[in-house]
């Protein structure tokens, strides 16, 4: 088995079912593998599109639409360099994918020959994690690493792989000093608040006689979990454009969308609600928010740079939103007045 082999290998260990790839001599040797194990027909599907830039947005859609790791194959610069487009998308929509990419050969490297680029550095800003592999020993803690992190941090990971070290021999790394040996187990992203933090956070929903939830991709999953919530807080429902799968459209609640692209019932909620939810989503569109001192606000949301930037926050958690919707202990129907359904209409 040689290095390419076994990352296909351990691509499959890591619920990879798909990768798109264009094909170049900076990653030629990976190329004939997976052309290789797609005819052989071993659970991984090889698709080659006509473009850089395409592998890398189909990766990053295959990821929003199947909860997998997008994985995105190309040659060294300037090939690798057309990524680019689709690595910031999936970025700025908190998706994990795997981009991996050729590199002449390590004796070249840093002697400025032909499609010779500091590719780390170009990747650094887009990525969470880019490293080269120099050596077979190195490869399963790169791979492993690579996908945990971009699973961990939803975000793109980059593996680049020389054009030799493709084809070298691996074999299971010893315990030897100076070798990782790693494991293909993925981190677990679940962060379950503390009673003390639902409590202050079922206080303000509590308080609110029109509540609005802002529901986003982040959500995904906990339709149930914001459903009785929403229907224990009285709240209207809005999903952002990427969170429509979250809650059904026919939950008489739901006002769909909010914004340009919006309805005039979320719109109104916005203006009428006197208590804001926003869960798993960092709805940029700051003009169709309450306006400043309307309304009490909780945010729910894994990444905390994200959270008390959209208005003014009252409780603002790095939580998971399955787990912070389970305030279902907290929330009360009937606290001593009357609970509107705001709707919006």
């Amino acid at each position: 088995m040689n290095v390419s082999e076994f990352i296909i290998k351990r691509m499959k260990e890591w619920g990879v079912s798909r990768v798109f790839g264009f094909p170049g001599d900076g990653i030629g040797e990976m190329d004939g593998m997976l052309g290789k194990a797609d005819h052989e027909g071993t659970g991984l599907e090889y698709i080659r599109p006509t473009h850089e830039e395409i592998c890398s947005l189909m990766a990053t859609a295959h990821a929003k639409f199947t909860g997998e790791v997008g994985v995105c194959i190309a040659t060294s610069s300037p090939g690798a360099f057309h990524m680019l487009n689709g690595l910031y998308d999936a970025q700025m929509d908190n998706q994990p994918v795997v981009a991996i990419v050729g590199q002449q050969g390590l004796a070249a490297l840093g002697t400025f020959v032909q499609q010779e680029n500091n590719v780390e550095r170009v990747f650094a800003d887009v990525a969470c994690y880019v490293q080269t592999i120099v050596s077979p020993d190195q490869a399963q803690a790169v791979i492993d690493t690579t996908f945990r992190t971009a699973r961990l941090r939803l975000m793109p990971a980059v593996v680049i792989v020389p054009h030799d070290v493709q084809a070298m021999k691996w074999s299971e790394p010893a315990p030897e000093n100076w070798v990782s040996r790693s494991s293909a187990v993925a981190a677990s992203t679940a962060i379950s608040p503390p009673r003390s933090e639902i409590v202050k956070m079922a206080e303000i929903i509590n308080a609110g006689s029109k509540v609005s939830f802002l529901v986003g991709h982040g959500a995904n999953g906990a339709t149930d979990e914001v459903l009785m919530a929403a229907d224990l807080a009285g709240a209207g429902i809005i999903t952002s454009l990427r969170a429509k799968q979250v809650v059904p459209s026919d939950v008489p609640w739901h006002t769909q969308q909010l914004g340009l692209l919006g309805s005039k019932p979320s719109l109104n909620q916005m203006k009428g609600c006197d208590t804001l939810v926003l869960l798993g989503t960092n709805y940029p569109y700051s003009q169709f928010l309450p306006a400043t001192g309307q309304a009490g606000a909780v945010q729910v949301d894994l990444k905390p740079e994200q959270l008390g930037i959209r208005g003014g926050v009252s409780c603002r958690k790095s939580w998971d939103t399955v787990r912070s919707c389970d305030t279902g202990r907290c929330l009360r129907t009937n606290h001593g007045k009357e609970r509107v359904r705001n709707v919006g209409t």
